[in-house]
């Protein structure tokens, strides 16, 4: 008898195609920032809102960061924060069904510390939707691709502005559960949208059969609407790392992203 119980990265897929609201949301949190108890907390209240959660592997160099993401980061791996204390948190808090699928976003190394094959068992046992690499090339992917995919798990792929349009189509067909889309070059954070971002994103929506989500630079309300009709779905981390630095709620910004008020959006 054939299973046709949808897989995790099918499932997120099918999330960002029937999001809460649209367009989709997905969260970013670094994983034990500011504390494990915090973080905890954090991504329970964050899972009401958004529609999927990308969860952040603290790493000592995280060279598609920004100023804000790259402290989050320092701060956790001071506090002894790994890969695996990550996998084993989340699977001890795993609830059926997940209030919103889960995406984990590491660099390679942490990865391969662990092992591609109990990386991705264990992956599954905690819940896990798919993985981000932002450091991984499509050439190299395969071993970690084929060890996710044993278990239904996506490897996400990123595409950036500058991405050649041959390679924008492997990447999109290589993608699993969506596809990525980088609206800026260089690193995460603050910084105006360029022009030329709407007219990407159409292009990219024409060779993707995935949902494809915007995501670096994304802070306001505005942007949210402006991106979400040229995207199925936007990508919020740094603006969000720094509500909760500011001891406000990460989940009612979540919201207000969603659903300004006139004050808000105001001149």
């Amino acid at each position: 008898m054939i299973d046709s119980t949808p897989t995790p990265a099918e499932q997120l897929a099918a999330t960002l195609r029937s999001p809460k609201a649209r367009p989709a949301l997905c969260a970013f949190l670094t994983a034990g920032y500011p504390s494990w108890e915090a973080f905890a907390a954090t991504l329970r209240r964050v899972e009401e809102i958004a529609d999927v959660v990308e969860i952040g592997v603290p790493f000592s160099d995280p060279m598609a960061d920004g100023v804000t993401l790259q402290r989050a980061s320092r701060a956790a791996l001071e506090q002894g924060v790994t890969l695996g204390s990550i996998l084993d948190l989340l699977a001890a808090r795993r609830s059926a069904p997940p209030p919103a699928p889960r995406v984990i976003m590491s660099y390679l190394n942490p990865l391969l510390a662990l092992g591609l094959g109990p990386l991705a068992s264990r992956a599954a046992a905690a819940g896990i939707a798919g993985f981000v690499v932002p450091d991984l090339p499509l050439e190299e992917s395969e071993p970690l691709r084929s060890a996710l995919e044993a278990h239904g798990l996506a490897l996400v792929q990123m595409v950036t502005p500058a991405t050649p349009a041959e390679r924008m189509r492997e990447l999109c067909r290589r993608s699993a559960g969506f596809v990525y889309a980088v609206t800026l070059t260089g690193t995460t954070g603050a910084r105006e949208l360029p022009g030329d971002v709407a007219a990407y994103l159409r292009k990219l929506r024409e060779v993707s059969t995935l949902p494809v989500l915007a995501g670096f630079g994304i802070r306001t309300a505005s942007q949210v609407q402006f991106l979400g009709r040229e995207a199925d779905g936007v990508i919020v981390g740094s603006a969000l790392i720094e509500e909760i630095d500011q001891g406000r709620d990460p989940a009612e910004f979540l919201r207000a992203l969603r659903h300004p008020s006139p004050a808000a959006e105001s001149p």
